[in-house]
């Protein structure tokens, strides 16, 4: 699954076939230009050593403090962020170790979420980036993005089916290869496999 996501930024090539975004192949795009339309979150989110302000800022330089803030606020940060106090510092200006190990992983993915939202990307790319969430942190922060998210794509890789059950289009994969697709709705009709996931995870269909 995270294969299939690295194709789209060009982490890695494809070695046939084509990958399109607005009908234009990405090996179109320079680097640069796909950087600034699609934005990544990994399942292993990676911080820098600096504050909260400058890692949300990673790809927004010119981001305003209320823009960092409204990132937050949707990754649902905003109240972790404002608590934080370190060397004199709080807030936004509080500081992030290296690979920021000096906050909860939950914490390092919303920081992460924060930094793509601030980038402002057409495309956003969450690689099981939800899974470190608790159920309810999870829920407020999908809500969030499809409240906000209205005029850009979103790709999500996620274990969980609360996570993805109101996408517009689900591919099931296994083994690594897609053998269904559709909605919720759909796949709990129809595919096996979606119905199995569904089965281990809520104890029904």
């Amino acid at each position: 699954k995270t294969t299939l996501l690295n194709l789209i930024p060009r982490l890695i090539d494809t070695s046939a076939g084509q990958v399109l975004i607005d009908d234009v192949d990405v090996t179109d795009y320079s680097r640069a230009a796909l950087s600034k339309i699609v934005g990544m979150v990994p399942q292993k989110a990676y911080l820098f050593s600096g504050t909260v302000a400058s890692n949300v800022r990673f790809g927004a330089p010119d981001a305003t403090d209320d823009d960092v803030w409204h990132a937050l606020e949707t990754a649902q940060a905003h109240d972790f962020v404002t608590a934080r106090q370190t060397h004199n510092a709080a807030g936004l200006a509080s500081a992030i170790a290296q690979g920021g190990t000096d906050v909860s992983g939950g914490q390092r993915q919303r920081l992460a979420i924060g930094r793509a939202l601030a980038a402002k990307p057409k495309i956003y790319l969450f690689d099981d980036s939800f899974s470190a969430l608790d159920a309810t942190t999870d829920a407020a922060l999908r809500d969030a993005l499809a409240e906000q998210l209205t005029q850009v794509t979103i790709l999500i890789v996620a274990q969980r089916v609360a996570t993805i059950q109101n996408a517009d289009h689900i591919l099931v994969l296994e083994h690594g290869r897609i053998v269904d697709g559709g909605t919720h709705e759909q796949l709990v009709e129809s595919s096996t496999v979606y119905q199995q996931i569904v089965a281990s995870q809520v104890g029904h269909v």
